[in-house]
C-alpha cells in the first residue's frame, strides 16, 4: 500500500532537486550576463577616459606674448612695399629683434639665439603675415601680439616635461626652462583656446595641425555618398520588395546583397582602386572618388534596411489601396512607402555613419597623402577623419598624441549624433501595428 506513495515522494523530491539546479543554473546565467555588462562598461569607461584625459589639452595652446616692432628696414629694405614684398619679407627677423629684447642683459651666441627661437613656433611668421595683411597701418608701428609658441614649449606649459629629469634627458635645455619661468613671470606666457585646431588643415608642427580639412573632406566625401546611396539604395529596395517577381533571378540578387553586407571593407577600396581610378580616371584622393566608393559599401545596408521597413508595413495597407482602385504604382508611393519611411531614412542614417567611421578603403584610393589646404570641391585632393587620425597616430611627434585623442573625440561626437538621430526617427515616427 505505502509502494505508490513512496515512488510519488520519490518523483516530488527528484523534480524538487531538478527545479533547485534550473534555478541555481538560471541565477549563474544572470549573473554572468550582469558580469559581461559591467565588464563591457568598464573597459568603455577606461576607453573614454583615456581619450578625454589626453583630448583635453589639445583644446588649449600655449602663446607668448610679443612686441613686434614691424620694422620698415626689415620688411622693405628697398623702400618698396606691395603684395609681393608683403609675402617675401624677411619676418624670422622680426621675431628674432621682438625675442632678443625681452633678453637685453643676456648676450647670447648662435647657438643659444636658436634655442630662443625655437620657443616659438615656426608658423608665428605667418601670424605676423597675417597680421599685418590684416592691417596695413601696422607698417612701421609696434604692436603685442599672442604667437604660438613651439611643440615642446606648449608641452612644458601642460606639465608633459618634467624638468627635474637631467638635460640630455628632456627637449628643453636649463636656458630655455630659465627664459620660459621669466616669461610666465612677466605675463607674457599663457595658456588659451586652440582654435587653430578647429580652423587649420593639417600640418608636419603639432601645434600648427588642425581637422578642419579633414573634416570638409568627410563632408564632401559623405555628401557624394549620401546624394548616389540613397536614391538607387531606396529604389532597389522598392522595387525588389514591391515589383520584383519571385523568381531564381531574384532570389541570386538578394544572396548577393546580403552577401556584400558582410564583405571587408578594404575589398571595396580594391574595386575603387581597379575600376573608379585605373579604368574610369577619377581624380585619386578626391572626395568623388572616396565617395563612389563608400557608396558601394553603404548600399547593402541601405537596401536591406529599407527592405525591412517596407515588410514592416501590413498587408491590409496595400488591399485596402487595392480595394479602392489604386494602381501598384499609386499602392506603393502614396501608401507604403510614406509609411516605412522612418524605417528607410534611419537605416541611411546608420549606414551613413559606418561611411563616416571607415578608412580602409579610403587608403586604397589615395586619401591618406599628406594634404595641407582646405578641399574647395569633390575634385580636389582631399583626406577625411579617420585618415587624420590614422596619420597622427602614426606620428613620432609626442604633440600629436593628444591632437590624436581630440579628433577621435570630435569623431565619436559626429557618431553619436548621427545614431541619435536615427534613433529619434525611429522612435518619433515609427508605427506599431
Amino acid at each position: 500500500m505505502n509502494k505508490p506513495n513512496d515512488r510519488i515522494r520519490r518523483t516530488h523530491e527528484k523534480v524538487k532537486a531538478g527545479l533547485a539546479r534550473r534555478r541555481a543554473a538560471e541565477v549563474r546565467f544572470r549573473l554572468y550576463g550582469l558580469a559581461s555588462i559591467a565588464a563591457g562598461l568598464c573597459f568603455l569607461f577606461i576607453m573614454f577616459g583615456s581619450i578625454i584625459s589626453h583630448a583635453g589639452a589639445a583644446f588649449q595652446q600655449t602663446f607668448i606674448a610679443l612686441d613686434v616692432r614691424f620694422d620698415e628696414e626689415v620688411l622693405a629694405p628697398d623702400g618698396r612695399w606691395d603684395d609681393d614684398a608683403l609675402l617675401a619679407a624677411d619676418y624670422g627677423a622680426l621675431l628674432k629683434q621682438s625675442l632678443a629684447a625681452l633678453f637685453p642683459d643676456e648676450t647670447l651666441d648662435r647657438q643659444q639665439k636658436r634655442a630662443l627661437s625655437a620657443l616659438l613656433s615656426t608658423g608665428a611668421g605667418y601670424e605676423l603675415r597675417q597680421a599685418l595683411a590684416a592691417e596695413p597701418e601696422l607698417f612701421g608701428k609696434t604692436r603685442r601680439l599672442w604667437l604660438p609658441a613651439g611643440d615642446d614649449v606648449d608641452l612644458y606649459a601642460k606639465g608633459q616635461v618634467d624638468r627635474s629629469l637631467e638635460e640630455g634627458d628632456r627637449r628643453l635645455t636649463d636656458q630655455q626652462l630659465a627664459w620660459l619661468d621669466k616669461l610666465l613671470a612677466d605675463g607674457r606666457l599663457e595658456k588659451r583656446f586652440n582654435r587653430t585646431f578647429f580652423t587649420a588643415g593639417d600640418s608636419r608642427e603639432p601645434e600648427l595641425a588642425g581637422i578642419r580639412g579633414a573634416m570638409t573632406g568627410s563632408m564632401l566625401t559623405l555628401l557624394v555618398t549620401l546624394l548616389l546611396s540613397l536614391p538607387i539604395g531606396m529604389a532597389t529596395a522598392v522595387y525588389l520588395e514591391e515589383f520584383a517577381p519571385r523568381n531564381r533571378w531574384t532570389d541570386i540578387i538578394e544572396v548577393n546583397i546580403n552577401n556584400l553586407a558582410a564583405v571587408p571593407s578594404i575589398v571595396f577600396g580594391l574595386l575603387g582602386l581597379a575600376v573608379f581610378i585605373n579604368f574610369f580616371g577619377l581624380t585619386r584622393s578626391s572626395p568623388l572618388v572616396g565617395g563612389v566608393v563608400l557608396t558601394l559599401m553603404t548600399l547593402p545596408v541601405i537596401i536591406i534596411a529599407g527592405r525591412s521597413a517596407l515588410k514592416s508595413v501590413p498587408p491590409s495597407i496595400r488591399e485596402a489601396a487595392l480595394g479602392i482602385g489604386a494602381s501598384q504604382m499609386q499602392t506603393v508611393f502614396h501608401h507604403v512607402l510614406p509609411l516605412a519611411m522612418p524605417g528607410m531614412l534611419t537605416g541611411a542614417i546608420i549606414g551613413m555613419a559606418r561611411a563616416l567611421g571607415e578608412s580602409a578603403p579610403l587608403l586604397m584610393v589615395g586619401m591618406v597623402a599628406f594634404i595641407v589646404d582646405i578641399p574647395g570641391s569633390v575634385s580636389q585632393p582631399a583626406t577625411v577623419l579617420p585618415v587624420q587620425i590614422y596619420l597622427w597616430a602614426d606620428s613620432p611627434e609626442r604633440g600629436f598624441v593628444e591632437r590624436t585623442s581630440a579628433a577621435i573625440l570630435v569623431l565619436l561626437v559626429f557618431l553619436i549624433v548621427m545614431n541619435g538621430t536615427a534613433v529619434y526617427l525611429r522612435k518619433r515616427f515609427e508605427r506599431r501595428w
